[in-house]
């Protein structure tokens, strides 16, 4: 629409025309918002885009350009190696261009598992001693060779190590019960909290639409979410006020929590206004292997860019197939003891038994159930290995090869009992 001004009328005239114009013109934005100049060509694994302009660049361009922003957001997909190693890129630029001023805050770990991440950075545990100590298989449910190379590059590099999340019981009780009905040492433990926000609560929603649990359970997934993410902001905000108006923080967290700025982002801002950038990837290719790890949600068009740049990659897995024993065990007066094996797994294959009690595997000795998971994900499909299991007072020794647990076991159900 073209609108004329006459200049020669009077201002009361003036305003009145445009605003009354203003009311006719169309609200429905120019384009797409989340992509205001979209590609001009089809993007292909590797590059990498700034979404705000639609402007392609280099590795090096983009960290160039991210590294004067006081904290950068690194939006992961948990399970992709391809998204750790631009996470891994983004803190090598941030450390290069500010060394000893950057952080790395981490959605993986809590603050409960700090003084264990202090001593990991100190160079004072193993891998073994530092994933033991962290209880890191309960706590995070992924392989640390995801984060084994950003890890370490934190300690060679003194670089301190955040745990931002809350623990989950923290998360239960919020999830299980409304705000107003928290007891107080629950209540205290809670950051500011702002369950208002209509982009988080339009995501959750969508999350759900495939869901039947009702409202109560949207309601309780809102609420984890928030909290999560309002944690999250509250850690980040104190730990580079505690360090600094210097210091700076590189920010690893799930894509939700990053994506359109409305979860931890702007959470952060409302506690401390400060430069900050958006970075994240999108799988263009998907393995056959990865299609069951995609969630059918229907997202609502959200009026920003996703993020600031979008790095385009593969869904990769590690390299090998992940393996496991296939045992369910207990641990009884500092023994290991085989209560049920999974048919077909490679310890059915090796022959192992109920009651076997298993003493070393390639004659690293087993002492606790956390000795044998973490020998065991050191191997991959194909690796053979002994495994020594004392049995009607006698050690056995039992040649192993590893393979994939069978896809259609669930973890405590079909096991089948040899004596």
């Amino acid at each position: 629409m073209r609108l004329q001004i006459h200049w020669k009328l009077p201002l009361v005239l003036l305003l009145s025309l445009f605003f009354m114009t203003a009311c006719t013109m169309s609200q429905q934005p120019i384009g797409n918002p989340e992509a205001p100049y979209p590609p001009p060509e089809e993007p292909a694994v590797g590059d990498i885009y700034h979404l705000p302009t639609g402007v392609k660049v280099t590795a090096d361009q983009m960290n160039s350009a991210i590294t004067y922003a006081r904290i950068i957001y690194v939006g992961e997909t948990h399970d992709n190696p391809a998204a750790h190693r631009l996470e891994l890129q983004v803190l090598e630029a941030m450390t290069k261009r500010h060394p000893g001023q950057v952080s790395l805050g981490m959605e993986m770990l809590n603050q409960e598992q700090q003084s264990v991440l202090n001593e990991w950075v100190a160079g004072k545990l193993s891998e073994k001693e530092f994933l033991k100590t962290s209880n890191w298989y309960s706590v995070w449910t992924q392989d640390f060779a995801y984060y084994r190379d950003i890890l370490y590059f934190a300690r060679d590099h003194q670089i301190p190590v955040i745990g931002l999340n809350i623990t989950k019981k923290l998360r239960r009780d919020v999830g299980m019960t409304d705000l107003a009905a928290l007891d107080e040492e629950t209540r205290v433990q809670l950051p500011e909290m702002d369950l208002n926000d209509r982009y988080q609560k339009a995501m959750t929603e969508a999350i759900y639409a495939d869901h039947s649990q009702g409202p109560k359970m949207l309601d309780a997934f809102l609420r984890s979410q928030t909290l999560w993410d309002e944690a999250m902001a509250e850690n980040i905000v104190r730990t580079l006020t505690e360090k600094g108006p210097e210091h700076r923080m590189v920010v690893m967290a799930g894509g939700n929590h990053i994506r359109f700025g409305f979860g931890i982002p702007r959470r952060v801002y409302r506690r401390l206004p400060t430069s900050y950038i958006l970075v994240g990837s999108r799988e263009l290719v998907i393995p056959e292997e990865k299609q069951d790890k995609l969630m059918n949600v229907d997202l609502p068009r959200f009026p920003m860019p996703p993020y600031d740049y979008l790095a385009y990659t593969e869904y990769e897995s590690l390299p090998g197939e992940r393996v496991k024993l296939g045992v369910r065990m207990k641990e009884e007066d500092g023994k290991v003891i085989v209560e049920a094996v999974v048919p077909n797994s490679t310890a059915d294959e090796a022959g192992v038994l109920d009651g076997d009690i298993i003493v070393a595997l390639d004659e690293v000795s087993i002492e606790d159930s956390f000795d044998l998971i973490y020998e065991v994900k050191q191997r991959i499909s194909g690796d053979q290995a002994t495994l020594i299991v004392e049995r009607n007072g006698e050690q056995v020794r039992l040649g192993v090869t590893f393979i994939p647990l069978p896809k259609a076991t669930d973890p405590g159900k079909g096991m089948k009992h040899k004596k």
